[in-house]
């Protein structure tokens, strides 16, 4: 009974919302761009920050892309390897999440967190986030940035460098793959991601259903084995998941998809031969 009621809430939803999601397959970013309004805009960090700071400061639960929930939806992968990682170094961890907005990820997992040590969260996000993050949400334990490597000169260099959701945001992937790769930090986590179902690269454009914010721009559905192949340069393979969050592309099912990857000894600032 509960797989034929999921199934009809996704019928539903593929139907509410056809004219939202992911279309087309574009030559170029800029082309792809040109027919979006972006992510930048003022009106969408002025949600995300005030439903963050509901989070932050107790009169919510959880929040994601600027929605409150009345509970939190965990990446249960995503908890268990921080978990784990923890459990190597005393008790202590310290993530780099890029990409991760005003701390959602932070939020979302710090009741399990509670116990650590000690616990960094060092957010790397555009400049208007990085400030409003700074003015208005950060802490002892989180902290705002705008780059990786800011990060690491305030901080140190860190135990964890999560992705979750944003390399299909990102105009040249694969550059910042490898970019990242070279800081030498010692896990690398990809959670909650979608790709492209069939082999090679795909560039849509996303509209996102005003429920949420009026936005749109430009989305990759990346190879996931030209992903994989480009840390592999770096890191070893630990494990591969897949997550519950699923999305439709041309009408199919894409499942998002995550794992986890450990620096191979003295794989430092290997070049992209």
């Amino acid at each position: 009974m509960n797989k034929l009621i999921q199934y009809a809430k996704r019928q539903y939803l593929r139907a509410k919302y056809a004219r939202y999601g992911w279309h087309g397959n574009y030559r170029s970013w800029q082309a792809a761009a040109g027919e979006c309004t972006g992510y930048d805009g003022a009106a969408i960090l002025s949600k995300v920050r005030a439903a963050t700071l509901k989070v932050k400061n107790g009169e919510a639960v959880y929040e994601r892309d600027a929605m409150l929930f009345d509970h939190i939806e965990y990446s249960w992968p995503l908890l268990a390897n921080l978990l784990w990682i923890a459990g190597q170094r005393q008790q202590k961890l310290s993530v780099i999440d890029f990409g991760g907005s005003l701390g959602s990820s932070y939020f979302q997992n710090r009741q399990y967190l509670r116990h650590l040590q000690t616990l960094q969260w060092s957010v790397v996000e555009q400049a208007s986030f990085v400030t409003t993050g700074q003015a208005d949400i950060a802490g002892e334990q989180l902290q705002f940035f705008a780059s990786t490597e800011k990060a690491i000169e305030a901080r140190g260099q860190h135990d964890v460098l999560l992705l979750s959701c944003v390399l299909p945001y990102i105009e040249k992937p694969y550059e910042l793959l490898q970019s990242l790769a070279n800081l030498g930090i010692a896990y690398v986590i990809v959670d909650n991601t979608y790709f492209n179902p069939v082999a090679g690269n795909r560039l849509t454009t996303q509209k996102v259903p005003p429920v949420y914010y009026d936005a749109s721009y430009p989305a990759w559905f990346l190879d996931y084995q030209q992903v994989i192949a480009t840390l592999e340069r770096n890191y070893n393979m630990i494990s591969a998941y897949n997550n519950e969050q699923i999305l439709y592309l041309d009408g199919e099912l894409v499942q998002y998809k995550g794992f986890i990857m450990q620096l191979k000894p003295g794989a430092v600032n290997v070049t992209n031969q």
